[in-house]
């Protein structure tokens, strides 16, 4: 399960461009995984998207996340779903999945974090790291609290929140497995170009 660099596609923040169009772009720079977050459209629109996201991901050979929906993960045949505090609980979403399908976890502490991993999450999001404008109602945990919650669990950690080319490689020194990241390639010009820049960074600092 390779997390290194794990996009978030919005089309809001994406410039007006479509999901598709944000995935694929990114997938083309090195993305390893790619996350379908969407709060507005209905059941059938993401349904509609994520089956051609699907083709995408599989055409690069990289993982299909959905973010909050369950349905539309295991309806499209997606890799897994990333489950935030006010979505399904991680135990019941591995009841209904099983277990050859990737459940993610948004976490803010270590608590939070014990009780996803007891519960079946295979990885776990720590947020934010940094202040961010893509999200209302942030809690920034910092660099501390993402260490903190990195020794705490077993599970391949991520990191989200304000990740950028200029302390990315900071976050992955701190034990993160992965950046997640959306402003930072999808409200790019050049996603595809933003996308490769972060890849190269990663890839510096595992090496």
């Amino acid at each position: 399960m390779d997390l290194s660099l794990y996009v978030i596609t919005d089309e809001k923040i994406g410039l007006g461009r479509s999901h598709l169009f944000l995935a694929e772009e990114a997938l083309k720079g090195g993305a390893s995984v790619i996350q379908l977050r969407d709060k507005e459209k209905s059941s059938r629109e993401l349904y509609r998207i994520g089956l051609t996201m699907r083709e995408i991901t599989r055409r690069y050979r990289a993982l299909l996340i959905i973010n909050d929906r369950l349905d539309i993960a295991l309806g499209v045949g997606a890799d897994g779903v990333h489950l935030g505090s006010e979505d399904l609980p991680v135990s019941v979403a591995r009841r209904i999945a099983g277990k050859n399908f990737i459940i993610g976890a948004s976490v803010t502490s270590v608590e939070e974090a014990i009780v996803a991993q007891r519960e079946g999450a295979d990885y776990i999001s720590a947020q934010s790291i940094f202040p961010t404008s893509s999200k209302e109602d942030v809690i920034v945990i910092g660099l501390q609290g993402l260490r903190e919650i990195v020794k705490a669990v077993s599970l391949p950690v991520i990191a989200i929140g304000g990740i950028n080319l200029e302390n990315a490689k900071e976050v992955l020194r701190y034990g993160a497995k992965g950046v997640a990241v959306i402003s930072s390639v999808v409200a790019r010009e050049d996603v595809k170009e933003a996308a490769a820049s972060l890849k190269k960074i990663i890839e510096e600092a595992s090496g």
